[in-house]
């Protein structure tokens, strides 16, 4: 079977929300933890890790643009059994 055409109004139609490079809820996410934490810290080296971080961000988006929601629902949906340890798995609970 031939390549599948991409048309660009589809994806662009479809893709989240970007600013900067990263989605909305990222970058807001970011930007909240990096106020926090420079308000707590009073250092000006939290804004060079909010740097960093944003960097991480952008490369993992470039891959998948929904790897912050998909990560979350991850760990809401599937939590870590008792067992995890010993078995090296996860599990969906019934």
């Amino acid at each position: 079977m031939a390549g599948l055409e991409r048309d660009r109004v589809f994806t662009a139609l479809t893709r989240p929300q970007m600013f900067a490079g990263v989605t909305y809820g990222c970058f807001v996410a970011n930007a909240v933890i990096t106020a926090e934490l420079f308000l707590i810290l009073r250092s000006p080296w939290v804004l060079a890790a909010a740097l960093v971080f944003h960097a991480a961000a952008y490369l993992a988006c470039v891959r998948e643009p929904r790897f912050l929601e998909l990560w979350v629902t991850r760990l809401s949906r599937c939590p870590r059994i008792p067992n995890h340890a010993y078995w090296r798995c996860n599990s969906y609970r019934p």
